[in-house]
């Protein structure tokens, strides 16, 4: 959303002050024989800044004429190049706000927009970084070529010790260097407005499903697993005491209810049982205790 607010601001900033720049020097030129004195001469350049078709006429103070001089250098290479990325930034700029703001669902489908978004923020930034370093290096030429010094040694008259030539006027570079200023806050702008738009992509949407735990993280995780693991296993033991007492308190009661019946069946036994008996031969008695006969005799083995 930063890059939405202050993208097409900073970017026509940066072209604006560099497209619009009208640089002016002036020097004076006064000649030893008085031929000509105080000959100011006008030199005027600007954007593109190809310097080889600046011209200016100087005069000759031996010869009693004029002598056309042309600049040296073209730097409208850097200069256009640094125009184009700042124009096509701000169109962009202004159709991400459009888009922004009006098809929201539109960008949100299918994660096209979003990615496209991402992909071309990076273009930017990478276009942003190496125009404004070629465009800041390219200033520091213009001023070098431009420097009232190296144009004075330009001019025949100027060479020569008994004339004097001096500079009265020296352009101004304050648009200038303001305009590599705003190029390399767009590069700040649109490099960290990278990271913002890769939050929208389904790429961090994906990383924060599956999130990776780092080292200290797994050992803590490892740590209260292995905690709870053990509190697990002394839980049960504590919980099942009471009913594992119980469960012996009852399997003691059973057995003893289990002896008593036995003894009851055992007495039971014992009161029903008949006497062990042995057949013998009978034994007959009369009325006078005689024995009469004697049959199978019966002994009675007393319990």
């Amino acid at each position: 959303m930063c890059m939405v607010i202050f993208a097409p601001i900073f970017a026509i900033c940066a072209f604006a002050t560099c497209g619009g720049y009208y640089g002016h020097l002036q020097v004076k030129v006064d000649c030893a024989d008085r031929r000509q004195n105080n000959r100011s001469i006008n030199i005027d350049f600007g954007y593109p800044f190809r310097l080889q078709q600046v011209h200016f006429e100087a005069p000759l103070c031996k010869e009693n004429r004029d002598e056309i001089i042309f600049l040296e250098g073209d730097f409208s290479s850097a200069a256009q190049y640094f125009m184009t990325v700042g124009v096509f930034a701000f169109l962009y700029s202004l159709l991400a706000t459009i888009v922004y703001v009006f098809y929201q669902n539109k960008y949100l489908k299918n994660n096209r927009g979003p990615l496209v978004d991402f992909v071309v923020t990076i273009i930017f930034s990478f276009m942003w970084l190496v125009s404004s370093c070629c465009w800041a290096k390219t200033l520091s030429d213009i001023k070098t070529v431009t420097n009232p010094t190296q144009v004075l040694l330009l001019i025949t008259s100027c060479r020569a010790q008994e004339n004097k030539c001096t500079a009265t006027e020296e352009p101004l570079w304050s648009r200038l260097n303001t305009s590599v200023v705003f190029g390399f806050v767009n590069v700040v702008l649109w490099s960290g407005n990278i990271w913002f738009v890769f939050k929208e992509t389904g790429w961090y949407k994906t990383g924060q499903r599956y999130p990776t735990r780092s080292a200290s993280g797994k050992r803590s995780g490892s740590m209260r697993q292995r905690l709870y693991s053990e509190s697990s296993f002394d839980q049960p033991e504590e919980n099942f005491a009471p009913s594992r007492q119980n469960s012996f308190n009852l399997s003691k009661g059973d057995f003893d209810h289990q002896l008593q019946r036995q003894a009851s069946i055992n007495q039971t036994q014992v009161s029903f049982s008949l006497p062990q008996t042995y057949l013998g031969k009978p034994v007959i008695y009369d009325r006078e205790d005689k024995v009469a006969s004697q049959g199978p005799m019966i002994f009675v083995n007393e319990m």
